[in-house]
């Protein structure tokens, strides 16, 4: 190959080169949410929208493309002094987007910077006329404050401030200690009240609890009483009417009996040995009554005695009248039935009398040995009386 073959060769390579170069740097393609700044000749031209573009090769020049989007920046802690000279360390987060693209790029060297020093300066100024319990507590106000600043600072920038946010304000160790203490002494404080208002309330429910129970026992103590009286009332009365109808059913018989003097001597004279028994009865009252009552016995002893000898008058009678009678023939008793009868009414009639003197008799003595008895003993008054 000759040397002018060679150089052709060379130059249409060179050709095809500068013709893809040339063609590269006429299409562009610009991404969504992104925009692009063409200068023409060192001045501002165009500003390219996402998509396809073609530019003028070797004399228009593409800047470093602009992101669209809402962007979110953290800045370092900043130290800053509250109006009561106390400092504290602030970190910010800012949500800024771009608008103006041109802006961005012309009106500010770096628009991050930029908003970094507008936000430290904008937070002392405001941060100074508060003190640090307000700083702590209106977060929300400070956030409002700064971007309201930033946004109207930030306008002719091309760039809008949507939110600024506090991240953390920490204040000084010490000061982090007595609050601390602080906030313990009043948690304790709460806790204090509140378990004091629940004794309170337990003492108040007991009490109350306590006072029904009090009420309803003693409406039950008040029923059963009421109860037990009624009760007692209806026992009384039958117990009375019983012994209305004991008593007169005793008076009617004693009336139906028709006692006489003589028995009714005979049953005091049976009781005064029942009153008489007995260890604790160290005074024994003889009543007025038991020399009537020993009187009658007396003469009740006497018809006794009288009863007793008509009956030996009668079997004398008779024992005449059966030896005045005419034997048998054959040496014996006739057999007649009115010597019989009379005989054994009479021998009858002896044993009877016999047996009722012997009782009386010893009735007497007995009533006689518990008077005497009673008299003896001691502590015996016979000045009392019924």
């Amino acid at each position: 190959m000759d040397v002018g073959s060679t150089v052709g060769v060379v130059v249409v390579v060179l050709l095809a080169v500068f013709v893809l170069v040339t063609l590269a740097k006429s299409v562009r393609i610009i991404p969504q949410a992104r925009a692009g700044i063409v200068e023409r000749l060192g001045r501002f031209n165009r500003t390219l929208d996402p998509g396809l573009t073609i530019v003028v090769p070797f004399v228009d020049r593409v800047l470093p493309m602009i992101d669209l989007r809402e962007q979110v920046v953290s800045f370092p802690p900043q130290p800053v002094i509250t109006q009561d000279n106390l400092v504290v360390s602030i970190d910010t987060v800012i949500y800024y987007q771009v608008t103006d693209p041109k802006a961005a790029t012309y009106e500010i060297a770096n628009y991050i910077q930029g908003i970094e020093q507008l936000t430290v300066t904008t937070l002392r100024n405001v941060i100074g006329g508060m003190d640090l319990e307000r700083t702590l507590t209106s977060r929300e106000e400070i956030n409002n404050a700064l971007r309201g600043v930033l946004d109207e600072a930030t306008g002719k920038w091309g760039i809008r401030v949507n939110r600024v946010e506090l991240k953390a304000i920490d204040p000084p160790p010490s000061i982090q200690d007595s609050m601390e203490k602080q906030m313990r002494a009043d948690r304790d404080k709460r806790a204090a009240i509140l378990n004091a208002e629940g004794v309170r309330q337990s003492q108040i429910l007991t009490a109350e609890g306590q006072k029904q129970a009090a009420i309803l026992t003693a409406e039950g103590n008040k029923q059963s009483q009421i109860l037990n009286a009624e009760a007692e009332k209806q026992a009384r009365v039958l117990r009375a009417d019983g012994e209305a109808k004991a008593i007169h059913a005793v008076f009617d018989a004693i009336h139906r009996g028709n006692p006489d003097q003589k028995l009714l001597s005979y049953q005091y004279l049976q009781m005064l040995p029942q009153i008489a028994k007995g260890d604790a009865n160290k005074v024994w009252i003889v009543p007025s009554e038991i020399g009537a009552a020993l009187q009658g016995l007396g003469a009740a002893a006497g018809k006794f005695v009288a009863a007793a000898e008509q009956p030996e008058q009668a079997a004398l009678a008779a024992r005449e009248v059966t030896a005045g009678a005419e034997p048998s023939r054959d040496g014996t008793d006739d057999g007649r039935p009115e010597v019989t009868a009379v005989e054994s009414a009479t021998q009858e009639a002896q044993q009877e009398m016999e047996a009722a003197v012997s009782a009386a008799n010893a009735e007497v003595r007995e009533a006689l040995e518990a008077a005497q008895q009673a008299s003896a003993a001691p502590g015996y008054d016979q000045t009392r009386r019924e």
